[in-house]
């Protein structure tokens, strides 16, 4: 017996205009707060594994955090962005259940399935969301970012970079 169904699948399914009725992205937006050169931290919440994250998840992580954040710090004292990009067109083969539902559905032939949504492909290592902070909002980020995290699949870790000002 081989694991052919429980293989990662090797490519994407991605080329929206070739898929009929590939449901857009739920993202509001990816990038929230005042962008600048100024901040002296960086955050990223990065995957500690393989795995793909619906666009929904991804967009209550980005509310809860922004959410916090703009509480904590206001709007302009933070920049927050989303890295994950939900690309992947997510597939289902819908199966009637119940009574009789034998007359009306094909079991595995012709089982490609209908898009149903979209996810991001998230590899280990790559960040899903990256802030920019000072330091009085070091701890806010970190609470920030991992209250995002519960809202996301698997487990994530944060990582905390000072950055280099920029010589004038």
């Amino acid at each position: 017996m081989k694991a052919k169904n429980w293989r990662a699948p090797e490519r994407p399914y991605t080329r929206a205009d070739y898929i009929a009725g590939a449901p857009q992205p739920r993202i509001a937006k990816y990038t929230h707060g005042k962008y600048s050169d100024d901040y002296e931290y960086e955050l990223l919440l990065v995957a500690k594994e393989d795995m793909q994250i619906r666009d929904a998840a991804l967009e209550a992580a980005r509310i809860a955090l922004t959410k916090r954040l703009s509480s904590a710090l206001g709007s302009d004292g933070f920049y927050a962005e989303l890295k994950a990009h939900p690309h992947h067109v997510l597939r289902e083969n819908k199966m009637i259940f119940g009574a009789h539902a034998d007359r009306l559905q094909e079991g595995m032939r012709r089982a490609f399935g209908k898009p149903v949504g979209r996810a991001a492909r998230v590899s280990s290592g790559s960040p899903v969301f990256r802030v920019l902070v000072n330091e009085n909002g070091l701890q806010a980020a970190k609470e920030a970012l991992d209250l995002a995290s519960k809202k996301l699949p698997k487990s994530y870790r944060i990582i905390i970079r000072r950055l280099q000002p920029k010589a004038a």
